[in-house]
């Protein structure tokens, strides 16, 4: 099968395009600019897709679309309009992509989308496929709106799609969130983080992610649907921190500072965003995705995290 995978040159893409040659795909690797030719897979210029007027040449020959290629979200979102500029990156784009897709005899898309489409927290049980969307953000609002064109132009043209709603994605090569958790785990010094031991937060590894990928790919059967994915495990702030700090060999007591004290200091600092990710819950119930394809994870979340933990001791 020839895949093409948008936003290859980023952390995901980086390991889906690996991981697709290696199961025998040929792989297009959809970029913004020009990357090193790694020879063993094809790769396409895109330039900005905010501004791209013909996805035509993008999609000639692709058997199927991987779409990574996202205005990802940020805490401090700077764009002055950031609805629109959202909606211009995730919504438009996507619905563009598929068009051009499906003009072109494309046989399957996939889009990853997140669990942000259905909040930011749960309090009693996990997300289910079944749950009303409530978007919090302009981000999550983005990813919804491009669920819901694909759905609606999948029963036009016949051109199957699946979302994948997913969660933090960790693994070797990883920044943002996760990387900012994983620097100061590695340090020789207690963190105050144990007394967070009563929530449970879903996360799903990179080798994970691309085997459900690949198997949404290989599926014999054509299904327009709706997907939420993890691991499967999910985890108190204090256990990843002890998992991580295992796996990093940084065996140092840490400090039992209550849940509530540091919501509060974080606060007066304002930094009541990052405390709420610290201390609250968001899970995610991803049984229905498993029976559908009769899939289950590769990686348990103790050998995601000694992954993660050894790319960053070899390149610290």
């Amino acid at each position: 099968m020839k895949v093409l995978v948008t936003g290859a040159n980023g952390f995901i893409g980086r390991a889906l395009c690996r991981h697709l040659a290696a199961a025998g795909h040929s792989v297009i690797a959809g970029v913004r600019s020009e990357i090193p030719d790694p020879g063993w897979m094809e790769t396409r210029v895109a330039g900005d897709l905010e501004t791209l007027r013909n996805f035509s040449g993008l999609v000639s020959g692709a058997d199927a679309v991987v779409h990574l290629a996202a205005r990802v979200h940020m805490m401090l979102e700077k764009a002055a309009d950031a609805e629109a500029a959202y909606r211009r990156a995730n919504a438009d784009v996507t619905e563009n992509l598929f068009r051009a897709a499906a003009d072109a005899g494309v046989r399957r898309f996939v889009f990853l989308s997140s669990v942000k489409v259905n909040g930011e927290r749960t309090i009693n049980g996990a997300y289910t496929e079944e749950n009303e969307p409530a978007p919090e953000d302009a981000y999550g609002r983005s990813k919804l709106a491009a669920e819901q064109a694909l759905r609606k132009l999948s029963g036009e043209s016949g051109l199957s799609s699946v979302s994948l709603r997913i969660p933090l994605v960790y693994g070797p090569g990883v920044g943002a969130n996760f990387a900012a958790l994983l620097r100061p785990c590695d340090l020789p010094l207690p963190l105050p983080l144990s007394g967070i031991s009563g929530n449970r937060r879903s996360l799903l590894f990179l080798g994970n992610l691309n085997g459900a990928i690949r198997t949404v790919l290989e599926d014999p059967a054509d299904r327009t649907a709706t997907f939420l994915l993890s691991d499967g495990e999910d985890l108190s702030t204090a256990d990843l921190v002890r998992r991580l700090r295992r796996s990093l060999n940084r065996r140092v007591p840490d400090l039992p500072v209550p849940a509530c004290v540091l919501r509060t200091l974080a606060g007066l600092a304002g930094r009541k965003p990052a405390a709420d990710r610290l201390c609250g819950s968001l899970r995610i119930d991803s049984s229905r995705f498993r029976r559908t394809y009769d899939w289950t994870p590769a990686f348990s979340v103790d050998q995601g995290l000694a992954a993660t933990a050894a790319w960053h001791n070899a390149t610290r």
